[in-house]
């Protein structure tokens, strides 16, 4: 699919049909995008159709005051799990990397990436995400279907889809306001817009080193091998 699976909310995608082993990920149980706050009439109806039960923002309060999600109606718990420890201006204004970034959400936010893996577990369809569906939605989805045995390429790629999703328009947007206020920035450009197949993979071989692969890196903080199991039944046909 090359289209937002959702009229007005931008990298609304399905995550099914994904190798794992000798299986695939199931189709309309697990999706990923970015805000909802554009969501129109139509959009109100494709996410109905959908059947999604269950929406996990990984927005912070500020972004959420901000830009609320439009729902109207709809039967959809909403679950918050703020993955961002300071504001997403800092990460610009300390010129971090994506691959810090990553470790910083992993090191830093570890209870709330399990909470987010129960929280797929809770109910189904189920949807993440973030501001713009790139890294913290990234990240949790990647750690999510790498636990849940999805081939290790096969999220890598589905990471790495994000900025070609993404809306020009936005795209160049935001490039120029960066570049106004961070004119000096090495990682600025990449942080904002881009999702480059090597910062996944440095994020899953970190979690494989550290503990043993990112199932591990789920148990350590505190699932149990019952959860992952159900995660990988949930996810996996």
């Amino acid at each position: 699919m090359t289209g937002s699976l959702v009229s007005g909310a931008s990298n609304f995608r399905d995550v099914g049909g994904l190798p794992a082993g000798e299986g695939t990920t199931r189709s309309g149980v697990l999706f990923r995008s970015g805000n909802l706050v554009q969501v129109d009439d139509t959009g109100i109806a494709d996410l109905r159709a959908l059947g999604i039960r269950r929406i996990i923002d990984l927005r912070d309060e500020a972004e959420l005051a901000n830009d609320p999600s439009r729902l109207d109606d709809l039967p959809i718990e909403v679950q918050h799990e703020p993955l961002f420890l300071g504001s997403v201006a800092s990460f610009f204004e300390r010129d971090v990397s994506l691959e810090e970034l990553y470790s910083s959400i992993v090191d830093d936010s570890a209870d709330r990436v399990v909470a987010v893996v129960r929280g797929i577990l809770t109910a189904q369809p189920v949807l993440v995400h973030c501001t713009v569906g790139k890294d913290r939605t990234g990240v949790t989805i990647g750690v999510a279907l790498a636990a849940a045995g999805v081939d290790r390429e096969a999220v890598i790629a589905d990471y790495a889809r994000t900025e070609q999703l993404l809306p020009v328009a936005r795209t160049e947007r935001v490039r120029a306001a960066i570049r106004a206020l961070h004119p000096d920035n090495v990682y600025a450009d990449e942080l904002a817009t881009r999702s480059p197949a090597r910062a996944m993979r440095a994020l899953l071989d970190r979690l494989d080193r550290e503990f043993g692969s990112p199932a591990g890196y789920l148990r350590a903080h505190g699932m149990t091998d019952a959860e992952l199991e159900r995660l990988r039944e949930v996810l996996v046909a």
